[in-house]
């Protein structure tokens, strides 16, 4: 057995006599980086750690995420890139595999996918004898999509799309091959790639004529490159003319979601920009991603966000003065921390059920989720991590005397992740700490029946949406209008 190491992770799966073990522990005899996940596997009643045999290691550029295991295939979920990829891999694995070996030793089918920006999310895959593998597949400009690919076969089926109403798409197919190394699909006769597969043509819709999706890499303040994706209207954007909105989370490893919806339509179809910053802290190419946004190392998500914002008006994506921003929960640290840095860089915000007053919270042990952040942010009651949290807290960090862009702060009654207290605080501070022009231009908005997530259900969503693009609308001088 392994004593449990801060940081050390293993995810075991069960397949005829062995288990399969996806973990991140460190590799003394491959050089590795620290935090990244390879497969491992053991006979199930000899589970010693040295007994184990490294099956597969990640190649280059490439970061195992999650595996799930049937009678017949192993799926493995990667990253490269910062580009989702899936691969299947035939089952039982030679038993009399000894050395240490990349994916591509194993023949694997690497799913055909659309585009390398795509979102895939798995279905519910729980018949272990089944060959036929179902997730659903969306992108900015791609409404979601369910595909079934079939592992033994190796081709693929789409099943359904979800229908739009009043946007004329373009209908393509994604076929021929798939390659590895860039995630693009390319044309049967030039698909050399060994790792390239013929498949049966497909077709799907997507809006891509529409509006255009781009994948920029923004240079943050310390040289790492921070992915940016930029969403906007063919028709009506309009360079350095068009206003936009910046999105960020960039804690808990989570990735953010830039799956397709049908909400940024009204704002795309106005002219604005959409843009989102995998700032690091969040999910990204392997661990190290989220573990350089975290702790003492949080500022560093700031910087990223704030350099992404600048890259969009520098690039003349958007509008000088038109910049907005928006965050949730943790997100709305990350976007508050950000006015602080640079007040002028924006003209409007959103924190949603935001995590403002941090060090206030983590001094409070009994809170639900105290103990849980201090992994995430560190504890305040060490000395350097207080420093740490103390220099980029929202609540804080408010200049006395300061300008400060308009401001719409949500908060919900029953939440039990984040206190209503801690909007409601922020608001005052910034109401009395800022000029009085700044101050009437924030709002607090409390939904005093709904917890974290809101009270949920389509119209509600929809109420909620509308306020929030009434309100940047609004900010910004811009008509409500469709026309």
């Amino acid at each position: 057995m392994n004593k449990r190491v801060p940081g050390v992770q293993y995810f075991l799966e069960h397949h005829h006599g062995f288990f399969y073990i996806l973990t991140n522990a460190p590799l003394t005899d491959k050089e590795l980086s620290v935090g990244d996940y390879y497969l491992a596997r053991c006979q199930v009643d000899d589970v010693q750690l040295a007994n184990w045999q490294n099956i597969i290691l990640p190649g280059e550029d490439i970061s195992i995420q999650d595996m799930d295991i049937f009678h017949g295939h192993l799926v493995l979920f990667l990253n490269s890139k910062g580009c989702s990829m899936i691969c299947s891999i035939n089952m039982p694995i030679d038993v009399n595999y000894k050395q240490q070996m990349e994916i591509g030793d194993l023949s694997p089918w690497f799913f055909p996918l659309p585009s390398g920006l795509c979102k895939v999310v798995p279905c519910s895959n729980h018949d272990f004898m089944n060959f036929v593998y179902r997730v659903v597949v969306s992108s900015p400009v791609m409404p979601d999509m369910i595909i079934d690919y079939d592992m033994r076969q190796r081709v693929f089926s789409i099943v359904q799309q979800e229908e739009v109403l009043g946007v004329f798409g373009n209908s393509g197919s994604f076929s021929q091959t798939h390659d590895l190394n860039t995630n693009k699909l390319l044309d049967a006769q030039n698909g050399e790639n060994k790792h390239a597969q013929i498949t049966e043509v497909q077709r799907w819709k997507d809006f891509s004529d529409a509006y255009c999706c781009e994948r920029k890499e923004v240079i943050s303040h310390d040289g790492v490159e921070v992915p940016l994706t930029i969403l906007y209207s063919r028709e009506a954007w309009k360079k350095g003319l068009s206003p936009g909105l910046l999105q960020g989370y960039g804690a808990y490893g989570e990735v953010l979601d830039k799956a397709w919806c049908s909400d940024r339509l009204s704002l795309l179809d106005r002219g604005w920009v959409v843009a989102f910053a995998d700032v690091r802290g969040g999910g990204g190419p392997d661990s190290s991603w989220h573990k350089c946004g975290s702790g003492l190392n949080k500022l560093n998500s700031i910087y990223d966000f704030v350099l992404c914002g600048k890259y969009l008006v520098n690039e003349g994506y958007v509008h000088e003065d038109q910049l907005g921003a928006i965050g949730f929960s943790a997100g709305g640290l990350l976007v508050g921390a950000a006015i602080n840095m640079c007040p002028d860089m924006f003209r409007a915000a959103i924190l949603k059920v935001p995590f403002l007053d941090i060090c206030n919270t983590l001094l409070d042990p009994n809170l639900p989720l105290t103990l849980l952040d201090y992994e995430e942010f560190g504890n305040p009651r060490v000395q350097s991590q207080f420093e740490s949290i103390l220099s980029y807290s929202p609540y804080d960090n408010i200049s006395q005397g300061s300008c400060h862009p308009s401001v719409l702060v949500t908060a919900s009654f029953y939440d039990s992740r984040v206190g209503v207290w801690e909007a409601a605080k922020w608001v005052a501070k910034v109401r009395d700490s800022t000029c009085s022009s700044c101050s009437s231009g924030v709002i607090l908005k409390t939904n005093m029946n709904g917890g974290h997530f809101g009270e949920g259900g389509r119209h509600g969503h929809c109420e909620e949406t509308a306020y929030e693009y009434a309100f940047l609308m609004k900010v910004m001088g811009i008509s409500c209008d469709t026309t």
